[in-house]
């Protein structure tokens, strides 16, 4: 039996007291109750790469706007439904400064996060037309996002991009959606798990054929500005956030504080609507709800029900760092940079001891270091890597469970402190002295 920093039996006995059998399958929250519990065990600090929490303090700016707003009394009231007229505003100046694109304030709407933004669009946008059945998942993606359809009893469908980049794309989307069934496409850019980007001629493609059977594009924005090889950070400057809206205007996108505005625990993004979009009428909405308005829908149908609006304090401390940012005093992405440190960082430690990077380019370039990135190690399917590396007190999770049709985990860079890289080092050459072949 090799010696490791976790006994080896341990994580098998964690895993069978809770009842999984296979690592490779388990949610993100499964993974970090088993290392929560190998940790208590054997008091061996893990190094946690398997969830995308955010590691770095919110900006003063927002946290005194936040504290003001409550100390004014905003938090005995009930928000507006549609958003405080401070956040819609600077919003729909944020669109036009960092994606270039024009939106109006109506249109701009907070939600408790992108996860609540994910399940109300699929709520209401698959349900436009009886005749249609589902959302495109262009994957990988966030498992979450799947098992919010699946709650609601919509059908989805996926393809992994891995073989498709670049004018590949174009055919395979026809495929997909040349039964005319599909209501959605989704998708994450960057990419979350695997962090590459998707290009303009690959954003193209997705609007053009997006307008040719009128899907609307949900475009998940959540590390906004992230891809750290150009500087997405001057307001109103090119060059800007790529996205799909350049190309199509049956568009939603999701805009999230807590990754670039480390703002996570308050629960607060943006549902940003074309006007087109905002103003579809559809009929079969009625079947639902008690508008044919899609806008009307979303907003006093799911968002009503769901939580009848996201913090009304905390949607001040969101509208203040935007306006920050749009009148160029704040910097949000250089005060998220450490992430692309570290991954740089990380993803070299990894290299360097015989693991490579699964998802490896955006089109000819060598994909950006940031939040995230993918390995594997030669000779290991990506569900025996996990449960191998939880013997050397390294967390991840699988890409099974991303509808990746690639083996290997995804490593999360956000909670693994500095003083950790040379623990992280060490594990990994040693992992690699007692895997290596010959």
């Amino acid at each position: 039996m090799k010696s490791t920093p976790v006994p080896q039996n341990v994580a098998e006995e964690v895993l069978s007291l809770n009842g999984i059998k296979n690592i490779g399958q388990a949610s993100i929250r499964e993974v970090s109750k088993i290392i929560n519990e190998i940790e208590q065990r054997t008091d061996v600090k893990f190094i946690r790469m398997e969830i995308g929490i955010p590691g770095l303090p919110t900006p003063e700016i927002g946290v005194n706007a936040h504290i003001e707003a409550i100390k004014r009394g905003v938090s005995s009231q009930y928000p507006p439904m549609d958003g405080i007229p401070e956040l819609k505003k600077e919003a729909a100046r944020f669109v036009k400064n960092f994606l270039d694109i024009n939106v109006v304030p109506e249109c701009c709407i907070p939600t408790a996060g992108s996860m609540q933004a994910g399940i109300a669009a699929v709520l209401t946008v698959n349900r436009m037309y009886k005749d249609k059945e589902g959302t495109l998942f262009i994957d990988p993606g966030f498992p979450v996002q799947k098992a919010q359809c699946t709650m609601l009893g919509q059908t989805y469908r996926t393809f992994d991009i891995y073989n498709y980049r670049g004018e590949k794309l174009r055919a395979k989307l026809e495929e997909m959606l040349s039964d005319g069934k599909i209501s959605s496409i989704l998708y994450s850019n960057p990419n979350n798990p695997a962090w590459f980007c998707l290009t303009d001629e690959e954003l193209q493609i997705i609007g053009e054929v997006a307008n040719k059977y009128n899907v609307v594009v949900i475009e998940d924005l959540a590390y906004f500005g992230m891809d750290f090889r150009k500087d997405y950070s001057k307001p109103g400057v090119s060059p800007y956030q790529p996205t799909v809206a350049r190309y199509t205007d049956n568009f939603i996108l999701f805009i999230s504080s807590s990754k670039v505005f480390s703002y996570a625990g308050e629960r607060m993004a943006l549902v940003v609507f074309s006007e087109k979009i905002w103003n579809t009428k559809a009929p079969d909405l009625l079947r639902y709800f008690q508008t044919d308005n899609l806008g009307r829908a979303f907003v006093l149908g799911a968002l009503y029900a769901l939580t009848a609006g996201t913090s009304h304090s905390a949607q001040y401390g969101f509208a203040t760092m935007l306006k920050a940012v749009n009148d160029d005093v704040f910097n949000f992405v250089e005060s998220v940079k450490e992430y692309g440190r570290r991954a740089e960082i990380m993803k070299k430690y990894f290299t360097d001891n015989g693991f490579f990077i699964v998802y490896d380019k955006d089109g000819e370039d060598p994909i950006a270091d940031g939040f995230f990135f993918t390995v594997n190690y030669p000779g290991y399917r990506g569900d025996e890597l996990l449960k191998e590396l939880l013997n050397y007190g390294i967390s991840a999770i699988s890409l099974d469970t991303t509808g990746s049709d690639c083996q290997g985990i995804r490593a999360c860079v956000s909670l693994v402190k500095s003083e950790q890289l040379p623990i992280l080092k060490e594990r990994l050459e040693l992992f690699h002295k007692q895997n290596l072949k010959g």
